[in-house]
């Protein structure tokens, strides 16, 4: 089990961790994707039909590997609303952002990009 952080707002790195994400996912593995960071201002990016990771990102989503965004950096960098909008869910188990230790409490190894 593995679960991804996203902290970096480029989108190219973005693209390694959806296809790390997938291709984990391809070959057996329990996979979250968790937006944190200035990663978060990618969704209303990744929302737009002419993003060319859309197909990547929908692919990801389909499968279940998002598991969501953080709360605090959301409502801090202006995207609450876009992620809201776009039905991820807000984490925030820990003062606002999604706690790392919540996930290796339930077995996932953490690998941040």
């Amino acid at each position: 089990m593995y679960c991804l952080y996203a902290f970096n707002g480029e989108m190219t790195c973005f693209i390694h961790v959806l296809l790390n994400g997938l291709d984990m996912a391809e070959r057996g593995n329990k996979v979250a994707i968790v937006f944190e960071g200035a990663a978060v201002t990618l969704v209303p990016q990744l929302e737009q039909p002419d993003n060319p990771l859309r197909a990547l990102y929908q692919q990801a989503r389909q499968q279940g590997l998002i598991d969501g965004a953080c709360r605090a950096c959301s409502a801090k960098l202006g995207v609450l609303d876009a992620v809201k909008a776009a039905g991820l869910p807000l984490l925030g188990d820990m003062s606002g952002h999604p706690s790392m230790a919540e996930y290796i409490d339930q077995g996932y190894t953490i690998i941040t990009f």
